[in-house]
């Protein structure tokens, strides 16, 4: 009889689920919990403090509040993300996760060369938009469509970063309809990216503006990025 091979080791997924989230946080377990591929365990700002990213492949970070999520990881947890996708660990941020990734704020992890548009009218509201993917989005994320529909809820509208130390961010998807509420100015959404991609040290960062885990139609974006994540080191 000829020998089997050994099935492949699952991805093991981080997920943050402490001050500076919301129920994003239950969507995402829901949906990567649900991946045959992937093996998910919750994560705590003390846990990532006290180092315990070590041994996992991705960490994602939901929806919530971006500095909520940063105060909370204090500057010895930023600084041990850092260091784990600087060492080849890869970082999934959704929405506040993707504010959280940028070199904008005082409480930003610096791991993506991005800026936030109008940080002024963050809170512009809520509901469905479209977005389409650029020709590198439809070879990572795999869409069906070239464009599609995903829930927008108040995520940042991302621009290039400019730190000389970073590199430049990959757009996969850019915003073709915006939401522009509580005196946000119409015909500034509309052209921003709404999903990037980048590399920090060893690792790879992944940011969704939108929530793909919201509705399932765009279930298949979250468990591809995850998928792809870990697919291979970055270079």
């Amino acid at each position: 009889m000829g020998a089997t091979s050994a099935a492949e080791p699952p991805i093991r997924v981080a997920l943050y689920t402490d001050k500076g989230t919301a129920d994003s946080k239950n969507l995402v377990k829901k949906v990567v919990g649900a991946m045959p591929e992937a093996k998910l365990e919750t994560i705590s700002a003390e846990d990532i403090r006290a180092g315990k990213l070590k041994g996992f492949h991705v960490l994602i970070v939901p929806g919530g509040s971006g500095g909520g999520q940063g105060k909370a990881l204090e500057e010895k947890g930023r600084e041990e993300i850092r260091n784990f996708v600087k060492q080849g660990g890869n970082y999934l941020g959704i929405c506040a996760g993707a504010y959280l990734a940028t070199n904008d704020y005082e409480w930003s992890l610096n791991i993506l060369n991005a800026k936030v548009v109008d940080r002024k009218h963050w809170a512009r509201g809520h509901g469905p938009v479209q977005i389409a993917f650029s020709e590198k989005g439809l070879e990572l994320l795999k869409p069906k469509e070239k464009q599609s529909e995903i829930v927008y809820w108040q995520g940042p509208l991302l621009a290039p970063g400019d730190s000389k130390e970073l590199p430049a961010f990959e757009s996969l998807a850019k915003f073709e309809t915006e939401i522009a509420e509580n005196g946000a100015p119409m015909g500034v959404m509309k052209g921003t990216t709404a999903v990037a991609a980048s590399t920090f040290g060893q690792g790879r960062v992944l940011c969704f503006s939108p929530h793909p885990e919201k509705t399932e139609s765009t279930y298949g974006l979250l468990t591809t990025a995850v998928k792809w994540l870990n697919e291979r080191p970055a270079k």
